[in-house]
């Protein structure tokens, strides 16, 4: 039986921001993973950390516990499936569960200071698929979503949480290789055009020949993208100091200044 929240504390690979902490991304590990594995792929596909001047990356690590695709078998998954497919029930149970202990984590992250909008939750795999559950049913409020080699089941609960809001939801990224036989690209392209369909704003990522792994063209889009929807202080800085400038210049106008 799956445990209940408050007795469950995730482990944590964290990449702390190389200068001052004003936000943070919370990355997912497919299933069988850690958050130390993931970051060591990562590493290995970058040839250096997935790291920022103000984000902090977690990377935590989902509980042990059987996996009905492993006939049973315990491993790190963030919750069950009944087989890995499009078309089948979602393990709701398990999935409700870990939207809670992820909240906790979440909650964390607010406590210490970062704003909710200033949060972005995204994962490989399993992980994206998690992290589209945690955040259009429960924190619809964050930065954004990212999704890499990942997929919702044709009648999610998902699309009904989507489909309830009545406030703006955050961008979905997606990411996708064409040859991956695990999760398939069809999948991945059905999640997008339907979270669309009921207003999401996304963007959908294929890459020919990617198999179901991470790539470095990937990573660098990620990235982009991800600097998009948290902006560094320099940005944020600038956008201000040119407003207050062109304030500046407008008032001496006014006064009959050239």
């Amino acid at each position: 039986m799956a445990a209940a929240s408050g007795t469950v504390r995730l482990q944590r690979c964290v990449v702390s921001p190389a200068g001052r902490h004003s936000a943070s991304l919370i990355f997912l590990h497919g299933s069988g993973d850690s958050g130390k594995g993931l970051r060591r792929w990562i590493k290995e596909v970058l040839n250096h950390d997935f790291a920022f001047q103000h984000i902090k990356v977690i990377y935590p690590t989902a509980p042990r516990r059987p996996y009905t695709p492993m006939k049973g078998g315990l491993s790190n998954v963030w919750f069950d499936r009944f087989k890995i497919s499009n078309d089948c029930p979602e393990h709701l149970e398990s999935i409700d569960v870990m939207c809670e202990v992820l909240t906790d984590l979440i909650d964390d992250e607010v406590k210490s200071g970062i704003k909710k909008n200033r949060i972005l939750i995204g994962g490989f795999s399993m992980g994206g698929c998690m992290a589209m559950h945690l955040a259009y049913r429960n924190h619809q409020d964050v930065a954004g979503v990212f999704a890499l080699s990942s997929f919702l089941n044709k009648s999610s609960v998902v699309y009904q949480g989507v489909q309830k809001s009545d406030g703006v939801l955050p961008e979905l990224f997606q990411c996708h290789g064409t040859a991956d036989e695990l999760v398939l690209h069809a999948w991945a392209e059905e999640t997008n055009s339907a979270l669309k369909s009921l207003g999401v704003s996304t963007k959908f990522h294929s890459f020919p020949g990617l198999h179901h792994e991470l790539s470095k063209g990937e990573l660098e889009k990620l990235k982009s993208w991800i600097l998009t929807k948290l902006p560094g202080e320099t940005a944020a800085t600038s956008c201000w100091s040119k407003t207050t400038e062109q304030t500046k210049t407008d008032g001496e106008r006014w006064r009959g200044h050239p």
